[in-house]
């Protein structure tokens, strides 16, 4: 089986990094690769590390462009890959790696995003419980975002073990690639190094509603999310700490086995031994999740802690995977759990 694999926004961080892994699929032939603001350049220039892509020229991102492909990934800024996905037929599996299909209530669109709703498609985390079935075979995925990625797949077993109270309390460190590679003055090198910053924080940041939408419906009831994104000097990664409430009688064996029960047979989530903290640096350029949980009895608070590299597992990663289900692949295909260090 050949995949022709055209990239919409293949000069971004997002279309840089599938286009990485798709060079290592065995049954993908990568096609079309476009980029607005950048079409007539030769990719190379802008995406060195892609050595046999190099001499590849982007196109303008257009449906006539991207038509005659099996699947096309769309990596494109929120708001743009709705119009897009519109025009290409129903036989082509499109994969959004943006935020425009991910939110099924259209209130929480409009409050955060500030633009007509776009519809919601398949989600593509396919570890959340029931995600994977609606990927088998279907034409359109949502990628999620990659806050939503490292804190849901923290939180989950806790809730789905009814463990937890409905109040999660986050704070996520990330580096610099998470906000896309267009200049950006808070993002130069002399404003990062050596400085941790807080942002959207009070409930402003985008991936807040993605949360609640995920893990409510595990929960059985509407789960509030207090979550503070920090901004830390490296490129990639992501650290999620999580906390919540823990309800009457858990206790550190039962959230435990919780966990070993929700992932035994996840081939990218690995839950550490007890004692053992994830890292960013463990899962650099990977498509692994490192997931550790703790229960502090002094507070009666579940601690989970969820380690992911943001351009891999968090998009692009994320967006393979789910391709592999939607197309009936094996689903770890052109995908890896092992890191590079150091």
């Amino acid at each position: 089986m050949v995949v022709r694999v055209a990239v919409a926004g293949a000069s971004g961080y997002a279309g840089g990094e599938v286009l990485r892994l798709l060079l290592s699929h065995p049954e993908v032939e990568i096609g079309a690769l476009t980029g607005n603001s950048n079409a007539g350049q030769l990719l190379g220039s802008l995406q060195p590390h892609l050595v046999p892509l190099a001499g590849r020229t982007l196109e303008a991102t257009t449906a006539q462009v991207l038509a005659g492909h099996d699947v096309v990934f769309l990596a494109l800024p929120h708001g743009q890959s709705a119009a897009v996905a519109a025009e290409l037929g129903e036989d082509v599996l499109v994969v959004d790696m943006g935020a425009d299909h991910r939110l099924k209530d259209s209130a929480d669109w409009d409050a955060f995003y500030g633009a007509p709703h776009a519809g919601t498609w398949p989600y593509g985390l396919p570890e959340l419980p029931g995600c994977r079935t609606a990927l088998e075979g279907t034409k359109r995925i949502a990628v999620p975002g990659c806050f939503p990625t490292a804190v849901s797949l923290a939180l989950y077993p806790a809730y789905q073990a009814q463990l937890a109270e409905p109040e999660a309390v986050i704070v996520a460190a990330t580096g610099t690639s998470g906000a896309g590679k267009a200049l950006k003055p808070h993002l130069l090198g002399a404003e990062v190094m050596g400085s941790v910053t807080p942002y959207g924080v009070g409930g402003g940041h985008r991936h807040t509603p993605e949360m609640v939408q995920n893990l409510s419906p595990i929960a059985g009831q509407r789960v509030s999310v207090s979550f503070t994104p920090t901004l830390v000097p490296m490129a990639r990664g992501i650290l999620a700490t999580c906390s919540a409430k823990a309800l009457p009688g858990t206790t550190t064996e039962s959230l435990r086995a919780a966990y070993e029960k929700a992932y035994a047979d996840e081939p990218f989530v690995h839950l550490l031994p007890e004692g053992r903290m994830p890292s960013t640096k463990s899962v650099h350029g990977s498509n692994a999740v490192h997931v550790q949980v703790a229960y502090d009895a002094s507070a009666q608070r579940i601690i989970a802690v969820s380690a992911i590299d943001n351009l891999t597992k968090g998009t692009a990663g994320g967006a393979v995977q789910s391709m592999n289900i939607a197309l009936g692949l094996h689903e770890s295909l052109g995908l890896s759990t092992i890191g590079v260090a150091p």
